[in-house]
């Protein structure tokens, strides 16, 4: 049995898909299991990650769990008073930088050295920058013009489902314990470049606009506390995070080389029109 946290957002959607087809028991963890919508196969339970002593039930029994950075180190001691001996943690690369001081990258560096200190056999994988943050454009490509901060900042955008594959082989085998893996797609791209490439494949005239960075960051303020809004500054205006250096990880664990962007697109092209 192997219990998905998060599973319904993006990655562990996917995760929780991969697992039932390859004849797996997953159960599917949400905070309300009548109203989740969850991949044909799992059998959907309930759990508050913010709340470990929930999760009692959802992890009787369990092999593995998938798990996501942020919540309390508490966590880790219910999975193994449960008899979970695996645990594959989604960080992100900023966990890379040790730096404590930056609000995003502190949460992931916490729950990666908590796991490590609980005893458990562990897993880390690290994506960079989801291709799926592009739908938050999505009114600005439908007008025509994508206004973006840091132009000339470069990132290997991943495809949550290639993260989810990754994660998926590490949960069923022991051979990735003890690895913390980065995770990208097959290419660096700007801003522009994604633009570009949402045009040409829609084949529409859409145009990047570089936002500048006072404008960005009031946008920001409006929308996430201002620890975070700082953390994203920090990394790319402040250059504190590599997300453009591009990694064989997808390949060399699933086989198969990482989605392009272009590909993504083209995949979820309705969601665009």
């Amino acid at each position: 049995m192997i219990v998905v946290a998060g599973a319904t957002g993006n990655v562990g959607r996917e995760v929780t898909r991969l697992l039932v087809e390859a004849g797996e028991q997953v159960r599917a963890l949400t905070r309300d299991p009548a109203r989740a919508t969850v991949p044909t196969g799992a059998e959907a339970v309930a759990g508050d990650l913010n709340d470990p002593s929930s999760l009692a039930r959802a992890l009787a029994g369990t092999e593995a769990l998938f798990m996501l950075s942020g919540y309390p180190p508490e966590i880790f001691a219910e999975a193994e008073k449960a008899g979970v001996r695996r645990i594959v943690l989604m960080s992100g690369g900023s966990a890379e930088t040790g730096d404590r001081s930056n609000a995003v990258a502190q949460y992931m560096i916490d729950s990666e050295d908590a796991l490590r200190a609980s005893g458990l056999a562990w897993t880390m994988v690290r994506p960079r920058m989801f291709m799926t943050n592009t739908f938050q454009w999505l009114s600005q490509i439908k007008a025509g013009v994508v206004r973006a901060p840091w132009p000339q900042v470069p990132a290997a955008v991943i495809d949550p489902a290639d993260i989810a594959a990754v994660a998926a082989k590490a949960l069923v085998s022991a051979e990735h314990e003890g690895h913390a893996y980065p995770v990208t797609g097959p290419e660096a791209l700007r801003p522009g470049d994604r633009v570009r490439i949402l045009a040409e494949v829609l084949g529409r005239e859409i145009r990047y606009e570089a936002q500048p960075d006072d404008e960005a960051r009031a946008q920001m303020l409006a929308e996430m506390p201002e620890k975070y809004v700082d953390a994203f500054f920090s990394f790319y205006s402040g250059g504190k995070l590599d997300e453009a250096t591009v990694f064989p990880t997808v390949e060399e664990i699933t086989g198969r080389p990482p989605r392009t962007f272009a590909a993504w697109v083209r995949a979820n092209a309705e969601r665009f029109q």
